[in-house]
Order: C-alpha cells, then sequence, then structure tokens
C-alpha cells in the first residue's frame, strides 16, 4: 500500500509541477525538468538526509517514469481543456499529504527518533514544491501566509503518533494523510494563514 501511495503522490506532484510549467509557458523540456524535480525532489532529500542511498529513484527508475509520463498526460490534458489551471493547487494538496506521511513512515522505518520521523515528514512534503517554485521564479508557498509546511507537520505526527500507538495498522497512514489534505484544502478554500510577524522599529 505504502508503495503505490507514494507513486500516486509521484504522479499528482508531477502534475502540479507540469501544470505550474503551463503557467510560465515553459517549453516541452521545462515542463518536464518541473515535474519531475516536483515530484523526487522532497524524497531525494529525506534519502541523502538519512543516509538511505542510492535514493529510492535510482533503485526503482519507475517514480522517473511516473513523473515524466504524468508530466506529458498533463500538457495533452491541458492544451485541450480537460484540465484547467485551477487544478494545482488540489494537485500540490494532495502531493504534499501524500508525501508527508510517506516520508515519515520512511523515516521511522530507518530507526530515527520520532520527532526526526516527523521532520522526515515534512521536508519530504514540502521541499518539492519549494524547489517548483524557486524554479519558477516565485516565493515558495511555504514562505507565504497560506498554511503550507503546518498542513504537512500535522500529517506526518499524526501518522507518527498513531503508528507508536496502533503500529501495524493503516489507521494512522490514511488519518494522516486526511488530516493533512483537510487542512491544506481547508485554508486554499478559506484564505487562512498563521499569523503574521510585523517588526516596524521606532524612529
Amino acid at each position: 500500500m505504502i508503495y503505490w501511495l507514494d507513486l500516486f503522490g509521484t504522479m499528482v506532484f508531477a502534475v502540479s509541477g507540469a501544470l505550474a510549467a503551463g503557467r510560465k509557458n515553459l517549453d516541452l523540456f521545462g515542463v518536464l525538468v518541473l515535474a519531475v524535480v516536483t515530484a523526487i525532489g522532497g524524497g531525494t532529500l529525506r534519502d541523502v538526509t538519512l543516509g538511505a542511498t542510492p535514493v529510492f529513484w535510482i533503485t526503482d527508475p519507475i517514480y522517473l517514469w511516473v513523473a515524466s509520463i504524468a508530466g506529458l498526460i498533463t500538457i495533452y490534458l491541458a492544451r485541450h481543456e480537460f484540465l484547467h489551471r485551477r487544478f494545482l493547487p488540489i494537485a500540490d494538496a494532495l502531493g504534499l499529504a501524500t508525501f508527508c506521511v510517506i516520508g515519515a513512515e520512511r523515516a521511522l522505518a530507518f530507526g530515527v527518533n520520532p520527532a526526526i520521523a516527523v521532520l522526515m515528514g515534512v521536508m519530504t512534503g514540502v521541499f518539492g514544491g519549494m524547489l517548483r517554485d524557486v524554479l519558477c521564479g516565485e516565493v515558495p508557498l511555504v514562505l507565504r501566509r497560506e498554511i503550507y509546511a503546518t498542513a504537512a507537520l500535522l500529517g506526518a505526527s499524526v501518522t507518527v503518533v498513531l503508528g507508536m500507538v496502533l503500529p501495524g495498522t493503516a489507521l494512522a497512514t490514511w488519518l494522516g494523510l486526511l488530516c493533512a489534505v483537510t487542512l491544506r484544502l481547508a485554508a486554499i478554500r478559506w484564505n487562512l494563514s498563521l499569523p503574521l510577524f510585523v517588526h516596524q522599529p521606532r524612529g
């Protein structure tokens, strides 16, 4: 289940990368680069940080194929107006939720401290989107007012805590994913955000 969930996250993050490339009017190569980088960026950083080398897409190249094919299909669907650009935040939310859960579970399987597993989950969820936004010349979502990393933090935390309380069940995975995607979509729908830090020195 985890493997197929990971491939699903790869697909939807690749879609979000391809849609972002289309918004910037990039060529075919640019679309593929953005799709692949968005899809594998977070997992790559996680594996390198944990010392799990070679990283996952080298040992199992199907991740590259899934990301590339998803990017190409996105081009076709978007050009024929089967896929609206408004799908970008939805695809991004699904990818964020999936990867924060996958990242946390992989870190736990690697034997790290639960707090580090949560951090790895957040890192897996947000880093691919950060690379996408930077390559598009935009301020990454994780640094804006929107609730983004907080959703990944919630999903990873629920996964880790429930995984410790109820080991060997899929409940932690699905509840973690549900919490993350619900919070992220709610933030998009109702424009929820964390308080801003505004510092205005006197004088």
